[in-house]
Formats: structure tokens, C-alpha cells, sequence
């Protein structure tokens, strides 16, 4: 297993995602980036239940092969709902589930306003454009660039000045 140094500090073995992440990561082909990265990735049921609709949503074949792999594993067991959050349910259970954990967990989460909820809990939190750059650092990809790329190819979008800080930090 790599030991993956972000500016986050070390990257821990015990990672909660959502829907977000594994689409964009699905659409580039680094689903399978995750589990050389981490020992144990989850996502929550509702989180799964938005990623895998069965419409062969974009990204959805390769989310269901992660799945099947056995690496991408469901959260059994219970979410307390330690936080009452206006955001996405799917978010809520991800942070939740985080805050259960905070010191041994990392977060994989793009939107926003999710974002700054979990940085406020003192949760450590990433995204897509992180898991691209780590993936590069880690000699995994040969380009960021030419990931973010095939990201504006399709509809998923990472704001420009977040792609740009993730490409000088890999030395693109």
C-alpha cells in the first residue's frame, strides 16, 4: 500500500466518498487508482443508490465493477445522525458516517457547501482534482492535465482555479 502525503498531512487507510468523486473518477478510468491509494474505500447506501440508478448513467459500469471487486465496499453500520446539515442527503450521511471516525477517516467530497460543513467538524476532506493530483504524484497517470481534460469532455466540471492549484503542486 502507498503512503500518500497530501497537503492534508498523511492520507489516511479509512476513506468515505460520494457520488460526486466516483462519477468523475469513473468517467476518467481512476476508479482503479483508489484502491492502490487506500486500503478501504465506502460509500453510504444512499450515496449508492445515486451512483448506481441502473439508467447506465456515465461512469456507472465501472462503478459497478468496483463493487464487484469487493474494494469499494458499503457502510453497514448505522449513521448516527450527529449532524442535521441542508445539504444533499447523500453529503449528510457522508460527513456523518466521517465525523463518527474524524481521526481516522478521510473524506472524498466536491461540492462545496459539503466541503466547508466537514472542514468546519475539523474533518479532512479532498476531491476529485486532489485524488488527480495524489494519482499523478503517485506516478499512476503520466498527466493531469490530460485527466481534467477528458473531465471537461464530459459534464462533469472542477472549477478552473482549483484544476490550475492541483497542476502546480504535480509540476504541470
Amino acid at each position: 500500500m502507498v503512503t500518500v502525503i497530501t497537503g492534508i498531512g498523511r492520507v489516511k487507510n479509512f476513506v468515505v466518498i460520494d457520488a460526486s468523486p466516483l462519477i468523475g473518477l469513473a468517467i476518467v478510468g481512476g476508479l482503479s487508482w483508489l484502491p492502490k491509494l487506500f486500503d478501504t474505500v465506502y460509500v453510504s447506501k444512499i450515496v449508492k443508490s445515486e451512483v448506481l440508478p441502473g439508467r447506465f448513467a456515465q461512469g456507472e459500469d465501472a462503478i459497478a465493477h468496483a463493487f464487484e471487486s469487493g474494494w469499494l465496499k458499503l457502510w453497514q453500520e448505522p449513521i448516527n445522525p450527529l449532524l442535521e446539515i441542508d445539504l444533499d442527503a447523500g453529503e449528510t450521511d457522508c460527513i456523518n458516517i466521517a465525523m463518527q471516525y474524524a481521526d481516522q477517516v478521510l473524506l472524498v467530497m466536491d461540492e462545496r457547501a459539503g466541503r466547508s460543513v466537514a472542514k468546519e467538524k475539523g474533518l479532512k476532506v479532498i476531491g476529485t482534482a486532489a485524488i488527480i493530483g495524489i494519482a499523478k504524484q503517485q506516478g499512476l497517470i503520466g498527466s493531469a492535465r490530460e485527466v481534467f481534460e477528458c473531465l471537461h469532455q464530459s459534464s462533469f466540471r472542477i472549477a478552473a482555479t482549483v484544476i490550475k492549484q492541483v497542476l502546480n503542486r504535480v509540476g504541470e
